[in-house]
């Protein structure tokens, strides 16, 4: 299978950078992983709601330039499904038994992301109701891949 991560800005901090790096070794053996990043758009304080959603589309146009018509797409939203680490390692296992080859987990901005994108999305995915910074939500995300990819193959993770 191959994964993409489409995510908005850049990974700022060493330590983030060195815990994804540590994900990408990992999932090397299970996957192929590309990690596209797409420059954000600076938000000037008490931007109004207008100005708010054309960053959004902005940023959302640069992530929709990356999805092809064939990939089975999974934004992370806080409305999206909050499924626990074995229901997600099914519903990655399935998307692999029915032939979906190419998987893009997309990471919007701190605005959220655009409605054009949430629409091209097969599955919206929450980890929660609460807010976290991008840089972090990657690592997260990577650490479930990977879980997910132990369950599948009958490994041993942390419950």
């Amino acid at each position: 299978m191959h994964i993409s991560i489409i995510c908005v800005g850049k990974i700022k901090e060493k330590y983030f950078t060195m815990a994804i790096d540590e994900y990408k070794k990992r999932l090397s053996k299970y996957c192929k992983l590309d990690i596209i990043e797409v420059p954000d758009e600076k938000t000037p304080d008490n931007a109004s709601d207008n100005l708010e959603d054309l960053i959004k589309k902005k940023e959302g146009d640069r992530i929709l330039k990356y999805i092809k018509d064939d990939s089975y797409v999974i934004t992370l939203e806080i409305k999206g499904q909050m499924p626990d680490s074995v229901e997600l390692s099914k519903h990655l296992e399935k998307l692999g038994i029915e032939g979906k080859s190419n998987v893009v987990f997309v990471i919007g901005g701190s605005l959220g992301l655009h409605s054009s994108v949430s629409e091209r999305s097969d599955y919206k995915l929450s980890f929660s109701k609460m807010t976290f910074p991008h840089q972090l939500m990657r690592v997260v995300l990577l650490e479930q891949i990977y879980r997910s990819y132990r369950i599948i193959n009958g490994e041993p993770y942390h419950k």
